[in-house]
């Protein structure tokens, strides 16, 4: 972002930058820190998910017994299910007529390959081997999709929202001065509080315009998809669900009712946040420009 801006103001008065400047290097910030952050994000929601302790009924119990040794060894976190089994083989067998598309109903139910009609927990594929040996590395960037957009999204609103009201600011500062301010350095710096008031409104504001992109990451962050699960989806050429919006986003269409949730929660932490450490960053210039 520094360098970004920097290449862009270099040669100009002042080092102005303008506000769709602003907006196109936060977008490409976001973007860089979305896919450096992406595996470190997926190991923190993992731990998060796989705190919660899952009590374990009298069925599960029971199905966990009938397990043979080799599918307990191959399929790691699952539990089987009767009912997916029988189905699986209504979906497999070349007798059955309830399915004339067989290729559509092997996309819509992906699970039935592995005779488990649940995917396994989070809290067993959690550690960085696990998910390496069972997922594939590509697992640490899922929902990279997603991810790009909010840091996107959130990185250019911030940053162009943020150039724009310190650009207001200095302009009514210059409003009735005599002689009239050739230059940002006649006009004076700006209280620590007005930028740093604007700061968090700019987090706040960048918040709420990507809390909904935040929510789908972390939704597919904590879904369990195994290597041999990626492959059957690339052999049956399936097909991301949803409206082109929300493939491009990577938004799953059932997850729609879901996107909101914690709104309000994100954008008093994004605000705060940026607040702190706008504050903090100036409170401490002066602290040192007056020693």
């Amino acid at each position: 972002m520094v360098v970004t801006i920097a290449c862009m103001s270099d040669g100009r008065e002042d080092n102005y930058v303008y506000v769709s400047e602003a907006l196109m290097a936060g977008m490409v910030a976001g973007a860089a820190e979305a896919l450096i952050s992406s595996p470190f994000e997926l190991m923190k929601v993992r731990a998060q998910v796989s705190s919660v302790i899952r009590v374990q009924t009298s069925t599960s119990v029971a199905e966990h017994v009938t397990v043979a040794p080799v599918i307990r060894r191959l399929l790691h976190g699952y539990t089987p299910d009767l009912k997916a089994l029988s189905h699986s083989a209504g979906l497999l067998s070349i007798l059955t007529n309830k399915h004339p598309d067989l290729m559509n109903a092997l996309q819509e139910y992906p699970w039935m390959m592995s005779g488990s009609g649940r995917p396994p927990l989070v809290s067993s594929v959690r550690r960085p081997s696990d998910i390496v040996s069972f997922e594939g590395w590509g697992a640490f960037w899922r929902g990279l999709r997603s991810g790009v957009v909010r840091d996107s999204v959130f990185g250019g609103i911030f940053f162009s929202s943020w150039q724009f009201l310190h650009r207001a600011m200095l302009d009514w500062k210059a409003v009735g001065m005599d002689p009239e301010p050739r230059s940002d350095e006649e006009i004076g710096p700006l209280p620590p509080l007005y930028v740093s008031l604007a700061a968090g409104f700019s987090g706040a504001v960048a918040a709420a315009a990507s809390h909904c992109f935040d929510t789908a990451k972390n939704r597919s962050q904590c879904i369990v998809l195994p290597k041999y699960v990626s492959m059957e989806r690339k052999l049956l050429k399936w097909n991301r669900p949803g409206k082109r919006f929300e493939r491009a986003a990577g938004i799953h269409p059932s997850d729609r009712n879901l996107l909101f949730r914690g709104f309000w929660l994100r954008m008093a932490r994004s605000g705060f946040a940026a607040f702190m450490i706008v504050g903090s960053y100036y409170l401490s210039v002066d602290y040192l420009v007056s020693r």
